[in-house]
């Protein structure tokens, strides 16, 4: 009976064993694969992704944003509304934490001129009118060949753990409009960070 009971145990060790096993392949898989972020279903990345140019590594993306009439609202009552694009590109260590290799912010900012009731979205000293409120969070919303690296700051054959997230920038508004956002669920907007791992090749030079 006793050595029944003990072949039992070994059995069902071993079934652990494998299944924590397996758990462990599969969260190696899911970790170098990008990670959709939500904030209550509101922002999210429709994609993102981190390639190399001629000098540089750069970032394209694309975010949703559902409708939000109360951001609207503001856009149109003549308030410059601040938006944020994080990114952050560390090294894995065994040994330490994790290196930082690059870490950048994009400041981008959505407005309207009643006067030539044109939009205005602004990303640092750079400027685009649209005719619309549409059109202007479309450009808002995409990310094009942002530079976040320079390529010789990346070794080839090795592994890079990216983070990207993109933001209402809260502290960058007026102090009576920071109270309204922090209680309002249309200016909760925030992706989270998405992540991913990024595998430099050896030829990538």
């Amino acid at each position: 009976m006793m050595a029944f009971t003990l072949h039992c145990w070994r059995n069902l060790l071993a079934s652990l064993r494998r299944g924590l096993f397996g758990l462990m392949l599969l969260w190696g898989v899911v970790a170098m694969l990008p990670v959709p972020a939500h904030a209550a279903g509101s922002v999210e990345f429709r994609y993102a992704e981190l390639v190399a140019s001629d000098q540089d590594y750069v970032i394209n993306a694309a975010i949703n944003l559902q409708n939000k009439p109360r951001l609207q609202e503001m856009i149109e009552a003549g308030v410059s509304v601040p938006f944020r694009a994080e990114v952050i590109i560390t090294r894995p260590r065994w040994y330490w934490f994790n290196e930082t290799i690059s870490e950048r912010s994009l400041d981008l900012k959505l407005s309207y001129h009643a006067l030539t009731r044109q939009y205005r979205v602004s990303v640092g000293n750079l400027h685009r009118n649209f005719t619309s409120y549409d059109e202007a969070m479309r450009a808002l919303l995409s990310l094009h060949n942002w530079a976040v690296a320079d390529r010789s700051r990346l070794n080839e054959g090795e592994s890079y753990q990216v983070g990207l997230r993109f933001r209402l920038d809260i502290n960058s508004l007026a102090k009576p409009f920071q109270v309204a956002a922090l209680g309002s669920h249309d200016l909760d907007l925030n992706t989270g960070w998405v992540t991913w791992v990024l595998q430099v090749p050896k030829d990538a030079r």
